[in-house]
């Protein structure tokens, strides 16, 4: 298990963000939500029960994958086993289930998906306030993670679509590069390493980057700036 944070070479003192007074928010980051030969949520399913607590049934958004009604129907039979009720947000009206939700998950799959669609469906003003305001969880999994960050710049995934901007929720003030790999000194390949792409990113980015393989972070902020 292991995390960095990767910074820019100089980090300006002055933001130009407004400082905002919200509730403490509760957050739990995956980089990934199956280890190579276990299940979905297996190496977490503790973690998650810790982490929603008396939830009773959690909002998940698979807007990430094609195909939402069977990512639905996965992540259903997996939260059933752990003791929680999941509606998917496209089951009725999305703005009005965000807004009645004890907690929201968002899976992985394709990070420009999920953003685009977050923003067509207009979810993220939803989302941020129930979050920030009203306290509730929120898990995410790979690109479920990134879209919690400031922006998803740092994800790995194909622009396959075209969100309308890259900003995400930030809920966090920093970005995240999930599934990160070292490179080997001894390989043979002449492409650009994940450092370098992240090195890239600060020529022209001053937000901070957290690169993580496989880890939990279960984050509980109050008072950031955003």
């Amino acid at each position: 298990l292991r995390a960095r944070a990767t910074l820019p070479p100089a980090l300006g003192t002055k933001s130009g963000k407004t400082r905002l007074r919200m509730c403490d928010r509760k957050l739990l980051l995956l980089s990934n939500s199956t280890n190579h030969g276990g299940t979905f949520l297996g190496h977490v399913s503790d973690a998650v029960k810790d982490f929603l607590g008396c939830v009773k049934t959690v909002v998940f958004i698979p807007y990430a994958l094609k195909d939402r009604e069977k990512y639905t129907e996965h992540v259903r039979k997996t939260l059933k086993e752990l003791g929680y009720m999941v509606k998917g947000v496209h089951e009725g009206n999305p703005i009005e289930n965000i807004g009645t939700a004890e907690a929201i998950f968002i899976g992985g799959g394709n990070t420009f998906r999920l953003l685009k669609c977050l923003q067509e469906e207009e979810l993220l003003p939803e989302i941020k306030k129930r979050v920030l305001k009203d306290g509730i969880p929120y898990m995410g999994s790979s690109a479920g993670t990134n879209v919690a960050t400031v922006s998803i710049h740092t994800t790995n995934d194909m622009p396959i679509v075209h969100p309308q901007s890259l900003e995400a929720l930030c809920l966090v003030p920093f970005n995240i590069n999930p599934h990160y790999l070292d490179s080997s000194p001894d390989s043979t390949h002449m492409g650009e390493t994940r450092e370098d792409r992240i090195k890239e990113f600060h020529e022209e980015n001053t937000t901070p980057v957290l690169v993580y393989s496989t880890l939990i972070i279960i984050i509980y902020i109050s008072d950031c700036i955003c």
